[in-house]
């Protein structure tokens, strides 16, 4: 053990030169393109996660400006009823297949690891696996948007409307293929993420001292585990109906149309809360950063995380109220979906202390978490009055429901995703971006939130429909509508001038240091960005706030000439092993192509089930043929 005193230290300045260079060869990545195919750097493939992801999100939000435009005048012929069709199918399974739940498993494959002072994530071919077969999910629904074979059957797929009676062409298996591609990432990256958080962990790092965004990511993983087997057998049995003929979901020969419903959103709800729960720990870090003290209720914040996990797989049915489900049911799901308002109360309690006993400085990512704590609140407050049955019933399918929806991912999801972007900026470039423009796209983003889609809440009561291209003037919605509109090019632009901002932050920024915002997390504890190698020794940790103590120790015993990692015990992290860690390698993409092949080709015919699989088992051979050397095995 190796001890060192300071305020700011970085772990690398522990290590002579000869060490670190030993280290950088050690676990550095090929340059060029070999370098780019091969990486199983988490700080790399993150990097990927993360930018793609935020490129999906303007794609999206373009396709949003679009159905707005078209809406904006009441029989306005901007676009035909079926290119809106597909525009709304697009924008939602988008927005929430491509972005928000990738976006939010992209910070954690870059940021998990380094918290919990590792040198890389568990299964890192895996890792790199998953990030060429979520491009390939995107790349599939865009060119299949640009051929004019994009799904219009809305991001939910209802059947029998995606169903072969009235679902010709592929636009629908499309759309469930681009489902198999997402899903199967995800669930990579799930497990990844609870293997490092359970494994992993440097040495000392208890249960009680794991920082709440790696909790949040913790319970994240098990819900995407437990949750997206469901919308994969749905995605599949509505490929085969389609393709080979079976009848899941026909009545007639005996299958259920309610069954897809149940199976999608018995996955739907809980993605909420994959979507919803990681962004809590980024407002807990936040918080905790810039009041300058640990988060009020560190115990509490845990529980209400797993509490939030458990409830959501018994919301489903609130997505079902007008089905015609038998009403004393029906009253367990509205008790069920109201009682999940008590854990998000605690948090926003919590972090409401924190910030109340702590010292806040208002920096952009914190304006961003108040941001966040205003608009989720006004989305939870609908979202217990459309968990009342008849009030639901009323407002089932109006823009009443599309407001809430907006409300709870925007506020709940993106304004903490934005601070973080903001706050973890300097650990992915090294360089700062700009407090002044920060504040200017938080005023745009917050004041067109609020009025793009407040509005629609009245939109709802009036009783205009979601999912309409048209409406004729008689109806009296036009003049909000036109408002909603133009509110929505104000949005637009504070994503814009995100994005520009990103940009020039990037490359012109001011350097930042290792630790610019003085935080107390492991992460801050190597140089900004990571090299390589994350940590020349790995820290040892003491706290639940290891930077904001005086003194705090690393180990040593790792091999610099290997690719080593520490093993830990699962409740006290107490050193358990030495475990190789593999380097780059061509099969994860390799196999990510070939699976990509057979998934579109059976698209056209079934028969590529069976031809397509002899590729992908050469390269599953090829990826698992053992090389002779520990890190190549594994």
């Amino acid at each position: 053990m190796t001890t060192a005193e300071s305020d700011h230290v970085v772990i690398d300045d522990l290590a002579d030169a000869e060490e670190l260079a030993l280290l950088a060869r050690t676990w550095s990545t090929p340059s060029g393109w070999w370098g780019a195919l091969t990486t199983v750097d988490h700080k790399v493939i993150g990097r990927r996660y993360i930018v793609t992801a935020f490129v999906f999100l303007a794609l999206g939000g373009m396709l949003a400006l679009v159905m707005r435009l078209q809406l904006a005048a009441p029989e306005a012929r901007l676009i035909s009823a079926d290119r809106y069709n597909q525009l709304f199918t697009m924008h939602g399974s988008n927005m929430m297949f491509l972005f928000a739940v990738p976006v939010m498993e992209a910070m954690a494959v870059y940021l998990v690891p380094l918290m919990v002072g590792t040198r890389n994530i568990v299964f890192p071919r895996l890792n790199a696996f998953s990030y060429w077969m979520f491009l390939g999910g995107g790349l599939l629904l865009w060119g299949a948007f640009l051929v004019e074979m994009g799904p219009d059957v809305g991001w939910f797929a209802y059947v029998p409307l995606s169903g072969p009676q009235y679902a010709a062409g592929k636009r629908a298996d499309i759309w469930a293929q681009m489902i198999t591609f997402t899903e199967v990432s995800a669930l990579a990256v799930a497990i990844e993420i609870v293997v490092t958080v359970f494994k992993q962990r440097a040495p000392g790092m208890t249960l009680d001292r794991i920082p709440l965004f790696v909790w949040s990511m913790l319970v994240t993983a098990f819900l995407i585990i437990m949750a997206m087997p469901a919308i994969m057998v749905a995605s599949t049995s509505l490929i085969l109906d389609r393709l080979v003929g079976t009848h899941f979901f026909n009545p007639a020969q005996g299958g259920d149309v309610l069954l897809w419903q149940h199976l999608f959103w018995f996955f739907g709800h809980p993605e909420v809360y994959i979507i919803f729960l990681p962004a809590v720990g980024m407002v807990s870090t936040i918080v905790a950063t810039f009041s300058r003290r640990p988060v009020f209720g560190y115990l509490a914040m845990v529980v209400a995380l797993m509490s939030t996990g458990i409830l959501s797989f018994g919301l489903w049915v609130h997505h079902m109220f007008t089905v015609g489900l038998p009403r004393l049911g029906e009253s367990f799901f509205t008790a069920s979906s109201m009682s999940i308002a008590v854990p998000a109360g605690l948090q926003i309690f919590c972090w409401l202390a924190t910030l109340w006993d702590g010292r806040p400085v208002f920096k952009t990512p914190l304006l961003f978490v108040i941001g966040f704590i205003v608009t989720f609140v006004m989305g939870g407050l609908t979202g217990v009055m459309v968990a009342s049955v008849p009030f639901d019933t009323q407002v089932h399918d109006t823009y009443f429901v599309v407001a809430h929806f907006h409300y709870v991912l925007i506020g709940g999801a993106v304004f903490p995703l934005l601070g973080a972007i903001y706050y973890w900026f300097p650990k992915l470039t090294g360089r700062l971006m700009s407090e002044r423009v920060g504040k200017v796209v938080f005023g745009l983003i917050f004041a067109g939130t609020h009025l793009t889609f407040f509005p629609m809440h009245i939109l709802g009561l009036m009783g205009m429909p979601r999912r309409v291209y048209t409406y004729q003037p008689e109806m009296s919605w036009a003049s909000l509508n036109l408002f909603v509109s133009a509110s929505a090019f104000l949005l637009a632009a504070g994503f814009l001038l995100f994005f520009i901002e990103v940009f020039r932050g990037a490359r012109y920024g001011e350097r930042s240091g290792p630790n610019p915002w003085d935080a107390s997390t492991l992460e801050w504890a190597t140089s900004s960005p990571p090299p390589d190698f994350n940590f020349a020794h790995i820290p040892v940790v003491d706290s639940g706030e290891p930077l904001w103590q005086q003194r705090f120790a690393v180990a040593t015993g790792l091999r610099a000439d290997r690719r080593e990692l520490v093993v830990s015990s699962l409740v006290e992290a107490k050193p358990q092993a030495r475990e190789s860690s593999v380097g780059p390698s061509i099969w994860p993409f390799l196999s990510a192509i070939a699976t990509s092949v057979m998934l579109i080709w059976s698209i056209f015919s079934p028969w590529a089930v069976v031809w397509g699989s002899i590729p992908v088992v050469i390269c599953l051979v090829g990826w698992f043929w053992p090389k002779g050397s520990p890190e190549d095995d594994s």
